[in-house]
């Protein structure tokens, strides 16, 4: 019996999505969950597993391609032995339905279990999946990455000299520009863009024409989040299992501030405003992909410990490619660091159908006035770009006064 093998729903956003790669060809032996064919969304990447065991008949879109949800990838041929199931999908979120396994085998003759951004680094570091140590279900990129980094050859300790005095080490080898390093000598090359960065792309550019953005600044004295950060991280990281950030103190305070400032923690839908009685706070973290901004639920009722560990679980989780659509899914409002990448001021863009982002920036020690005196103090330049349309001015910058008075007196985030 043939067998239609489609793109199936992988959320309600997503409504096409590009063939990666097929990992099967026509005329390939599959079982019945097997992976058959990764595709490439705007937020993650899921594979298509075979519903039933048999023959991959034929491939009706060939990597590359732009397919819509439901539209038909090939077909296969039902065949004899294995385990029946259904059609299901699996990726970076690893909860879509039937988990997918690669073309890579294991020592014992099983399949190797891997994430798509996993199968993607081996193949650009060539590295075997099945040599690949992981404590989880599958191989992640991450696995991948230190997999890598151990096969690389030691370097060869320079033997001393006749004398006995040590040779030094000769220095490396200048890095030739990009330009330089093209396979076929040519200093320009093209590549298309990913699905994720493109949609990153038209989003921004679409935030830009239909909101009316704004951008305010201000500076906070970081004093008090380090003395304390200082006083209490190692009884913090015992007692919890965590570091003690500062993003969880930026979260706790933008919360208080969205409570007393509503239009910033808003939608406009048509020519109505829609007030969110909930706080769900989204991180903006960088991925190899392309920025990626997961959501912490609730965040008004989430323990300082609570927030720093889902940052940390995002951002290794953002590495390893296993963020799910739910993580990424809705937001109220949204915060982006910069400063860990040494930013010391910029505007960020608003994530629609937001109104506000909050922008963190590097600590830096700068001269600062302190009861009539010059005094050097660790200080942080912080942005809020908002949508003019439904957020005035004033409001805007008494925000982020508020933003700063609750950073630069930790202790009123308990009290609020």
């Amino acid at each position: 019996m043939s067998i239609q093998i489609v793109v199936p729903e992988v959320g309600e956003s997503i409504v096409d999505a590009r063939v990666a790669r097929w990992l099967k060809n026509e005329g390939d032996a599959v079982t019945a969950g097997e992976a058959l064919v990764e595709l490439e969304t705007d937020k993650v990447d899921v594979e298509v597993a075979a519903p039933k065991s048999g023959v991959l008949k034929s491939i009706a879109h060939a990597a590359g391609a732009d397919v819509k949800i439901g539209e038909t990838l090939g077909t296969m041929e039902e065949g004899t032995g294995g385990t029946t199931g259904t059609m299901g999908t699996t990726g970076t979120t690893g909860t879509l339905g039937t988990t997918g396994t690669g073309t890579e085998k294991t020592e014992k003759g099983g399949p190797t279990a891997a994430t798509p951004s996993a199968r993607k680094a081996a193949r650009e570091n060539d590295v075997a999946l099945s040599s690949v140590e992981t404590s989880g279900p599958r191989v992640t990129k991450a696995d991948v990455d230190r997999a890598g980094k151990s096969q690389q050859p030691a370097a060869k300790a320079p033997e001393p000299k006749q004398d006995g005095t040590p040779a030094k080490s000769p220095a490396p080898a200048p890095v030739p520009p990009r330009a330089a390093r093209s396979n076929d000598g040519a200093r320009e090359t093209r590549e298309r863009m990913s699905k994720r960065r493109a949609t990153i792309a038209r989003r921004l550019v679409e935030a830009q024409q239909t909101a009316a953005l704004l951008t305010t600044f201000n500076e906070v004295d970081m004093s008090a989040v380090m003395d304390l950060r200082a006083r209490h991280k190692e009884t913090f990281k015992t007692r919890h299992g965590i570091g003690l950030g500062i993003a969880s103190f930026f979260v706790k305070a933008a919360v208080t501030a969205l409570q007393e400032f509503p239009r910033l923690n808003a939608e406009i839908q048509g020519d109505e405003i829609v007030l969110k009685h909930y706080y769900d706070i989204g991180m903006a973290v960088g991925a190899a992909e392309g920025l990626v901004v997961p959501v912490i639920r609730d965040a008004d009722g989430a323990s300082f410990a609570g927030i720093e560990g889902a940052i940390r679980d995002f951002a290794k989780r953002a590495n390893d490619g296993t963020l799910t659509l739910e993580d990424l899914r809705g937001g109220t409002f949204s915060i982006t660091n910069g400063g860990v990448y040494g930013s010391l001021m910029s505007t960020p863009i608003v994530n629609p159908p937001q109104v506000g982002i909050l922008g963190l920036h590097a600590i830096k020690e700068r001269p600062a006035a302190v009861n009539g005196q010059v005094v050097l103090r660790p200080m942080m330049y912080i942005a809020l770009t908002y949508d003019h349309r439904i957020v005035d001015g004033a409001e805007a910058v008494r925000f982020l006064v508020r933003i700063k008075e609750l950073v630069e007196d930790p202790g009123a985030l308990l009290l609020s």
